[in-house]
Formats: C-alpha cells, sequence, structure tokens
C-alpha cells in the first residue's frame, strides 16, 4: 500500500467511526467529522508536536477541537493514535484515553465520548468546548500562557516552553460574539504560537450560511493583524501542509487558516444540506458514503491494522521522539536552573510555593475601614510577589478593580514584554472570561475582574471553567446597590444569585479586611473549584476581632461572628459582605434591649455546604427558627437558611440612581429596619 493509500485509508477510518458511531447513538453531528477529516489527519500526522503515550507532557502542541458538536472528529483521532489515559494525579495509565468500546458508547451514560468534548473526562481534550466561540478564545488564553512561560522560563539554550496552540473553528464560532473579542486582542498581542482553522463549509443548523452571514472574514481577520491563508480544498493534503508550514514561519502575528469543505463529505445526495450537520445519516446513506470510499458498506466501527501501524510510525514516532528530547533538555535545565525547575514543577502540578502567603497582611480594627476591593488589592498583591505564576488583569477597570500589581518587575504584558505579569484585556468581558480559562488550562494561575454587574457579560465562560474545574479567580467589584449614583443599569441585584447557581463555582463575598484575608488563603488553596470573589467599593468597618471572633473561619463558609452567650439565641441574624456590619450595629441594639441574638457572617454558601451537618448545626441551630438575612441583592436562596418563619431583607426590584445612604434608607438597609424586623419576628414566635 502506497503512502497516498496510507493516508486515504485512515482519513476514511476517521469518516467512518464518526458516522457509525452517531448512526448508534442516534445522535450527534456526522458531517464535520467527515469533511474535516483530511485537514485533522494533515495536522496530527505531520505537524502537531503531540506525543500520544504522554498526552500531558508540558511542551506539548494544544489542539482545541471548537466546533464541539463534531466530538467524534477528536474521539476517532484519539482512539486511531493510541493516546493513553491520565490519572486525576497525573499518572499515565496503560489504557486508551478512547477505546472502541467507548466509541460504540458515544453519547451514552457515563461514557468518556460525551457529545461535546470534556476537559478532565477524556485524556487528550484539551479544553471543553460546546457553546461555540468558546473554544477559539479559550485557545488564546492558551497561547498567551504559552507566550508567559516562556518568557518566564526559558534561558539561553533551554526553550522548556515554546508550544503552539492549534484550534479547528467552524462558521458558528466566526459568528459568536466572544470570538471577535478574542480575535482582535489576538491580534494586538501579535500571538504568532496561535494557528486558527476555519472551516468554511457555508452551513448551520437552519441551512445555508447565507441567511445571516455574508461579512469577508478574510479581510475581517486581516483587519485584526492576523496572518491569512487560503488553503482552499480541505482534501487537498499538499495545500494544508503548506499552510500549517507557512503558520510555522510566520513570527510576528496569529494565522487563520481558511479550509473550504462540504458539509458530510461523500454521501452525494447529503452535500450542502443541514441535515446531516445534526443528525445521523441513516443506514442507506451510509452505505452509499462507504461503498464512496470502497469501504465494506456493511462493516462497522472497522478500523484496519495498517491505520493503527501508520499513526504509530507517525505522530507516534514523532511524538516520542519530540517529548524524549524535551525532557533530556529539561533534565539539563533542572541541573543549571533548579529554582526555576521546582517552580515549573509546583505550576504544572498546582501546588503553592513554600511560605506563599508570609507577606500577607493583617488588619487592626477601625471603624471607618476601607473598601474591600482596596483590602484585596493590598492582599493580592502580597501574595501575588510570592507566587510568580499568579497573573491576571481587567476588563479596562484595574484602577477601580484595584487589580494591579504594583510590585517591582509586575510590568505589563504586551506583544513586545510577554514577561509581565498584568494584563489589559480592553472592555472585552466574556473574552477574558474565556482566555482566562485557556491559561489555567495551561496551569498558570490567571484572574480577571470587572465590575458584579459585568458578570453577566463573563457569564458563559466563567460556567465552562466551573464545569472544567478549573481555578481561575473572578474578582467582582461594586458588589450592590452600594455603587450608589451610577443607578440600576450599574446595580447588581441579581447576579449573586446566578452565580451561586453555577456549580463548582466558589461565590466569596467577604464582610470586612481580614475576612479579605481569610478569602485569598481560601482561595488559593484550590486546585479544582473556579472562585467568584465579590468585593465592595464603599468603605467596610474593619471589626474588632478582639471582641467578635476571628475570621478564620471564613474557609468554613459561614460562622458564628458574635453571640450573646447564655444559651441558644432567640434570634439569628445573617450577613454577607457589607451588611454584616449593618448585623453587627444591629445586634449590639437587641442585646440592649435584652434580647440574645446571634450574628453569623456567611461569606460562601458554597463553602457552609461543604462542612459536616454538625458544624452547620452548631453555626444555625435547628431549634432557633427566629433568622434574618440581609443583604443587598435578590433574596432568591436565602429561605434555605432563613427557613419558614425567617424574614429576608433584600432586593426585590432594581435600584436606582441616588447617595448610598439614600437608597439603604429607602430600600430598608439600616440599622433600624433589621431591628424592627428582629423584634417583631421574635415576638410572634413567642406568641
Amino acid at each position: 500500500m502506497s503512502d497516498a493509500d496510507h493516508e486515504q485509508v485512515s482519513i476514511n477510518t476517521i469518516r467512518t467511526l464518526a458516522m457509525d458511531a452517531v448512526q448508534a447513538a442516534d445522535s450527534g453531528h456526522p458531517g464535520t467529522p467527515m469533511a474535516m477529516a483530511p485537514v485533522a489527519y494533515t495536522l496530527w500526522q505531520r505537524h502537531l508536536r503531540f506525543d500520544p503515550n504522554d498526552p500531558i507532557w508540558p511542551n506539548r502542541d494544544r489542539f482545541v477541537l471548537s466546533i464541539g458538536h463534531a466530538s467524534m472528529l477528536l474521539y476517532a483521532l484519539l482512539h486511531l493514535t493510541g493516546v493513553k489515559a491520565v490519572s486525576p494525579g497525573y499518572e499515565v495509565l496503560g489504557e486508551p484515553a478512547v477505546s472502541l468500546d467507548d466509541i460504540r458508547n458515544f453519547r451514552q451514560i457515563d461514557s468518556r465520548t460525551p457529545g461535546h468534548p470534556e476537559y478532565r473526562l477524556t485524556s487528550g481534550v484539551e479544553a471543553t468546548t460546546g457553546p461555540l466561540g468558546q473554544g477559539v478564545a479559550g485557545g488564546v488564553g492558551m497561547a498567551i500562557a504559552g507566550r508567559w512561560m516562556g518568557a518566564y522560563f526559558n534561558r539561553p539554550g533551554f526553550d522548556v516552553i515554546d508550544f503552539n496552540v492549534y484550534v479547528l473553528a467552524g462558521d458558528g464560532c466566526m459568528m459568536e460574539g466572544v470570538s471577535s473579542e478574542a480575535a482582535s486582542l489576538a491580534g494586538h498581542l501579535k500571538l504568532s504560537n496561535l494557528c486558527w482553522i476555519y472551516d468554511n463549509n457555508k452551513i448551520t443548523i437552519e441551512g445555508r450560511t447565507a441567511l445571516a452571514f455574508s461579512e469577508d472574514v478574510a479581510a475581517r481577520f486581516s483587519s485584526y493583524g492576523w496572518n491569512v491563508l487560503q488553503a482552499g480544498d480541505a482534501n487537498d493534503l499538499e495545500a494544508l501542509s503548506r499552510a500549517f508550514q507557512a503558520f510555522h514561519q510566520t513570527a510576528d502575528r496569529p494565522t487563520l487558516i481558511i479550509v473550504d469543505s462540504h458539509i458530510a463529505y461523500g454521501a452525494p445526495n447529503k452535500q450542502d444540506t443541514a441535515a446531516a450537520h445534526g443528525s445521523p445519516l441513516g443506514e442507506e446513506e451510509i452505505r452509499l458514503a462507504k461503498r464512496s470510499y470502497g469501504w465494506p458498506e456493511d462493516a462497522r466501527f472497522l478500523v484496519p491494522d495498517e491505520v493503527v501501524s501508520h499513526f504509530k510510525q507517525g505522530i507516534g514516532d514523532r511524538g516520542r521522539g519530540l517529548r524524549g528530547a524535551w525532557f533530556d533538555r529539561f533534565e539539563a535545565y533542572k541541573k543549571a536552573y533548579p529554582d526555576l525547575a521546582e517552580a515549573f514543577r509546583k505550576m504544572h502540578h498546582r501546588e503553592l510555593p513554600d511560605r506563599w502567603d508570609r507577606d500577607i497582611p493583617t488588619f487592626s480594627p477601625d471603624e471607618k475601614g476601607d473598601a474591600s476591593r482596596n483590602t484585596s488589592g493590598k492582599v493580592l498583591n502580597a501574595v501575588a510577589e510570592n507566587v510568580p505564576w499568579l497573573i491576571g488583569g481587567s476588563a479596562d477597570l484595574a484602577p477601580s478593580t484595584k487589580t494591579n500589581l504594583t510590585f517591582e518587575g509586575a510590568g505589563d504584558f504586551s506583544a513586545n514584554h510577554p514577561g509581565g505579569r498584568n494584563f489589559h484585556f480592553g472592555v472585552r468581558e466574556h473574552a477574558m472570561g474565556a482566555v482566562l480559562n485557556g491559561m489555567a488550562l495551561c496551569k498558570v494561575r490567571p484572574y480577571g475582574s470587572s465590575f458584579l454587574i459585568f458578570s453577566d457579560y463573563a457569564r458563559p465562560a466563567i460556567r465552562l471553567g466551573a464545569l472544567m474545574e478549573l481555578p481561575v479567580i473572578h474578582i467582582f467589584t461594586h458588589d450592590s446597590i452600594g455603587v450608589g449614583e451610577d443607578g440600576p443599569t450599574h446595580q447588581p441585584i441579581e447576579q449573586l444569585a446566578s452565580l451561586r447557581a453555577i456549580p463548582h463555582l466558589v461565590v466569596l463575598r467577604p464582610a470586612d479586611a481580614n475576612e479579605v484575608v481569610e478569602a485569598w488563603r481560601v482561595i488559593m488553596t484550590l486546585r479544582h473549584q473556579a472562585v467568584a470573589l465579590i468585593l465592595s467599593r464603599q468603605n467596610l468597618p474593619t471589626l474588632d476581632r478582639s471582641r467578635y471572633a476571628p475570621a478564620v473561619d471564613v474557609a468554613r463558609g459561614g460562622y458564628v461572628l458574635a453571640d450573646s452567650g447564655g444559651g441558644l439565641p432567640q434570634l439569628i441574624l445573617i450577613g454577607t459582605g457589607s451588611e454584616v456590619s449593618l448585623c453587627i450595629e444591629a445586634y449590639e441594639q437587641l442585646a440592649a434591649a435584652g434580647i440574645r441574638a446571634r450574628v453569623v457572617s456567611m461569606p460562601s454558601w458554597e463553602l457552609f455546604e461543604q462542612q459536616d451537618r454538625a458544624y452547620r448545626d452548631s453555626v444555625l441551630p435547628p431549634a432557633v427558627t427566629a433568622r434574618i438575612s440581609v443583604e443587598m441583592a435578590a433574596t432568591l436562596g436565602w429561605a434555605k437558611y432563613v427557613g419558614p418563619h425567617g424574614v429576608s431583607i433584600g432586593m426585590e426590584t432594581f435600584g436606582a440612581s441616588a447617595p448610598l445612604q439614600d437608597l439603604q434608607k429607602k430600600f430598608g438597609f439600616t440599622v433600624e429596619h433589621i431591628v424592627e424586623h428582629a423584634k417583631e419576628l421574635v415576638e410572634n414566635l413567642k406568641q
């Protein structure tokens, strides 16, 4: 069999596995995997720096399937190239990442081949994709991380990080706004280690893209500052190879390779139809397609032995050699730069440097206090100076979110200074969230910031990062109607409830400076959970911890901050953030009136729910049913903690434009209002 024959049989094996898997599941998208099989084959077999026997080798090239509905394309590649499974402890196992049985169980319960690729579920999947545009934007983050790591770790003669990032995208990715944000940023930063491959098949679910999409994509990306290449026919392997080689030779900008294809290529009467994009082909169409490939028409899930051997002799041998050479180089690097090598190891295992928290400040009692955004900025700088791979920035709001790293040597990340640690994402909240995910996938520890109201713009990426269990740090300031005169357009109401609804996302809203300190201690030790740190613009009193409980139990999500003693309290006041100080003042007035009250600070519902029942009941005794929650946000969810007899003081409407004190009075966030409710509640329960 000639080389060309081996190539064609390998491509057709990818196609037929996709057809058969989708047909068996009676669900999925066979068209794009069939059309893009030659493109993926060319990249993986001829160009990708990747070792199937070690799919987490740090300097491997990354391949991201942004068109996640074409997941069978990736699963077929993982199976045919023999990619090995990796344990959660970073141990490469002997078993395949995707077996033929996994492909037979495509889209079935507990399968490693879900409908859209999932990071941490299937080894070799570099990112969870599905929502279109997220993959390409995450790829920008990977390329940024690669650039930063190269600048930080590389030394003359020791290029330990210089990987490339390839992302396969489609028309839907190009239409989604997040891709425009990300592409603009990538062009500005001249990320020459980034290559997007655009499947220009002119089909979406509703039909021809001409229904809604007529822009000149090539001109658009040229205006972004990208190198735009037209590869032509998706089946022209040599033209594709030339395009990838041109990407490798481009040193001053990212590359977009435009590939023309027909959906469900090979099934003549299915070409250019949306049906093959989003549904099985059907038995008859599969037979026709296989006949056109010269394939046994009734064979199912057929993998010829020569195809497996062909991939072993291509990507297998090449990847093994490249990986081996890298590890030899890294051994020499460890001897020459032992401290850098140890930092590299810790970063890739999500460990922290020794004594990383040695410079975190403590804060003395202060009735005036400070905004928690200011306190957080001080703590962030203290931590980041000792954790070199803690890097990030803001969506054009760093002066307000206080997220600039100001210590000597921090610098700004730019095309000409890729070692800078301050990132300027521009007014691009959605892309920022997706870029942070991509950075975290490469094991740096990223943070991004904006106002809490704009978490809505970033929410799709926040959700996807939580799904991937990435320890991304989202910092949101201007956390309530405390924004004041900016009015209801900028006053978050439902955002806290919305963020708390996302699984695997820890929401932390600290009440004073020392709770901010403890919040950062929690954040930095998380390895597989994203965090939303919610901070105030207005000053918060720094509580006297000699009089009230220490803040260390922020790590438990909720704790007894103030208690009247003498048995069970008559009433529990529960607050978060700026409202805790209101609860403390109300507590003092209630104590003076002879009412035994307790104040519970609950900065994180998620951390509180992780505690055992005994601890939770010690903080919120079931026998005490008189409870009041106080939070300047929607009350949704607080019923779980106040119970059927309790009261939630919160927002039932949008806010208003006025000074903070006027807003607090208008919406009931005053000590007098809390005390009034408390006395009424205690009296009613007595009766």
